[in-house]
């Protein structure tokens, strides 16, 4: 009998690397295949940008407290935000739904209200897809096409020793969203009569329901003349996300938790969980903003711009990924997200 390993072994990305590790591109214009936000094809004057993300009902998403028009916008942003992490603009969507019985005509339209939502917003053309029933749930699988200039296209592998570390925006906000949603749907079951306590938490689950892709973070950085070395969106977690770039450029790193950038909600919330915000912003994931690197020397372009907070520096290829603590103690980075084949 044949040794069995668990899928829990390898994780989401262990598992992505394993399967497709002896495959190779026959065609020559496949300029990137598996191993970034987005694959990368040559179709003349600029790249084509292809990447596809699924969400599937009890995993990514439950309907107790989800709106069905919010979870349609949700699952196009997921996929355009990671075109924004290749420097890229996304044009094309194509969508594919399946769903058991219990949805009626009108829910799948509260799905599409969303879709039609983000496309009108984000200006991306819907184009096709694929409808189907299933025995149980709701899955809804997107396909982003996108383009960039040739000489514009930000890999994870780019960054350099002494690259500076930057991050859009504030963390841990979506995760804190869930974190009350959560609670909230256990008080429901308990007792059906309760009310949900919303109430001074707009901004952490407006972060959970309906988060924003970074499409103006590609335009500012053009704005500012600063292309970065190396590009990745947090989906997954801050720590996960470094560890990515760290791995694919093959350099150390080091972050600095002080510098970690945290809303006001997001914080008192943590404290309400008894978290620290850091954890929340390191772990949380779903906040999809963008994490990049720069060269030194655009430091002063971009040290006082308030869309960027800049966390941390890239190392040399012989040291490890850390985080500097408040306190000065130098800890290894470990990325303690989700992991979709946890037992």
């Amino acid at each position: 009998m044949s040794n069995r390993t668990e899928l829990e072994k390898l994780g989401e990305f262990g598992l992505i690397e394993h399967l497709t590790k002896d495959f190779k591109n026959e065609q020559p214009n496949t300029v990137k295949g598996v191993g970034d936000d987005a694959a990368v094809i040559d179709c003349g004057e600029k790249y084509t940008l292809i990447t596809t993300d699924m969400l599937v009902e009890g995993v990514h998403f439950n309907l107790m407290y989800t709106p069905l028009k919010h979870l349609g916008y949700k699952a196009v942003v997921v996929n355009l935000s990671d075109i924004y992490a290749m420097n890229g603009d996304a044009t094309q969507i194509t969508v594919s739904i399946a769903l058991s019985n219990r949805f009626s005509v009108e829910a799948v339209e509260e799905i599409y209200k969303g879709i039609k939502k983000a496309c009108e917003l984000y200006k991306v053309d819907l184009i096709g897809g694929d409808t189907t029933s299933c025995h149980s749930g709701l899955i809804i699988s997107i396909t982003a096409v996108g383009e960039v200039n040739k000489n514009e296209v930000v890999y994870r592998s780019g960054a350099n020793d002494n690259d500076l570390i930057v991050v859009s925006g504030d963390l841990g906000g979506a995760y804190m969203g869930l974190q009350v949603l959560e609670r909230e749907k256990e008080v429901y079951k308990n007792n059906p009569n309760m009310q949900p306590e919303l109430e001074g938490y707009d901004y952490i689950l407006e972060r959970q329901l309906k988060p924003e892709a970074r499409k103006d973070v590609v335009h500012f950085l053009k704005e500012m003349g600063i292309k970065p070395t190396s590009m990745i969106d947090i989906s997954d977690g801050l720590a996960s996300e470094l560890l990515h770039l760290s791995k694919a450029c093959g350099l150390g790193l080091s972050i600095y938790d002080e510098k970690l950038p945290v809303d006001q909600e997001t914080f008192n919330t943590a404290r309400e969980f008894n978290l620290t915000a850091s954890i929340a912003a390191l772990n949380g994931g779903e906040d999809y903003e963008l994490l990049f690197t720069i060269k030194q020397s655009d430091f002063e372009k971009i040290k006082d711009n308030k869309h960027f907070t800049i966390i941390g520096h890239i190392n040399d290829k012989n040291s490890a990924a850390t985080i500097v603590e408040r306190n000065g103690t130098v800890q290894e980075l470990k990325a303690q997200g989700f992991n979709h084949f946890k037992a």
